[in-house]
């Protein structure tokens, strides 16, 4: 006599990384457009359109997200450009 398996169900959750974060750079009346141009391109390697596409957002918008990931990459971002004399703040995406 055989015994048939019992059927097994495999719950699967669903794990979010932790990757909700955004680096947002705020506008200052400090720091010149093609300063701040300078610094996405030279910290996160953005090409020139792209980075001038940024501080555009920045310039006109107030604000613009440069970068997301996890709360630590966010972290090490805006104190990077926390050095650069930049205003920066993390905050969860949603």
């Amino acid at each position: 006599m055989s015994i048939a398996p019992a059927e097994i169900t495999q719950v699967v959750e669903q794990v979010d990384p932790d990757r909700p974060w955004i680096t947002m750079v705020w506008n200052d009346p400090v720091n010149l457009m093609s300063y701040v141009t300078y610094v996405f391109m030279t910290y996160f390697e953005y090409d020139k359109s792209h980075a001038e596409s940024l501080m555009m957002d920045v310039h006109e918008k107030g604000r613009a997200v440069v970068s997301n990931g996890t709360r630590e990459e966010m972290e090490r971002d805006v104190a990077a450009m926390h050095g650069y004399g930049l205003w920066t703040t993390l905050q969860k995406d949603d």
